[in-house]
């Protein structure tokens, strides 16, 4: 199946592919688990305790070939993305507005600002201006580290950036202003925690 992104260009999963000489590598630790999908069991863990109510926002899609043989066996041949999304993830906490982003990168030692887009600094900035919490969530995946940034940091950095600074933002400066978050069974990854303690400052 293809996916074109709004402008026609076509989409590629960065998934790599494993030769079928190589077998895959299991890590025994996470189980492979992918930030996404840490994500997704936390915002599920919250919802049955009564915790949030967060959930991964539906990237929206314009199905332009079908091959419809029949109902039971009808296959999506091309689909493009209608718009450029917004943020990852979105809801309610204790009656405030949650929207963040969630990027991981291979680099140990920065996080790459190309990894953010415009329109995404622009809707968290609105999201701000109506008293929403708006963050992103950074995992350093050869390190397995996690941590949440605030948008008002986050801002500044990319700020910097286009005011000709450094496209990427040093780990140490992640770690000096952002809130390591460390995993857990239930939930994995707990970023509420360091929510409500922002809210009590």
């Amino acid at each position: 199946m293809e996916f074109h992104y709004p402008n026609g260009r076509k989409y590629t999963s960065q998934q790599k592919l494993i030769p079928k000489n190589k077998e895959k590598i299991i890590s025994y630790g996470k189980r492979g688990m992918t930030l996404e999908e840490d994500l997704n069991d936390t915002n599920m863990y919250y919802l049955s305790n009564g915790t949030a109510v967060i959930h991964k926002k539906p990237t929206p899609i314009q199905i332009v070939q079908v091959d419809y043989q029949s109902r039971s066996t009808a296959v999506i041949k091309e689909a493009y993305f209608r718009q450029a999304s917004t943020t990852d993830y979105n809801g309610v906490y204790k009656g405030k507005y949650i929207d963040f982003e969630a990027k991981e990168t291979q680099s140990a030692t920065s996080f790459p600002l190309r990894n953010f887009h415009e329109h995404q600094i622009n809707h968290m900035k609105n999201v701000v201006s109506h008293n929403g919490i708006a963050f992103v969530i950074l995992r350093f995946v050869s390190t397995d580290e996690v941590f949440l940034l605030e948008s008002k940091d986050l801002f500044l950095f990319w700020e910097r950036m286009e005011n000709g600074g450094r496209k990427s933002i040093k780990k140490d400066e992640i770690i000096s202003c952002g809130h390591r978050i460390e995993y857990g069974l239930h939930p994995r990854i707990d970023y509420l925690k360091v929510i409500q303690h922002l809210l009590l400052v």
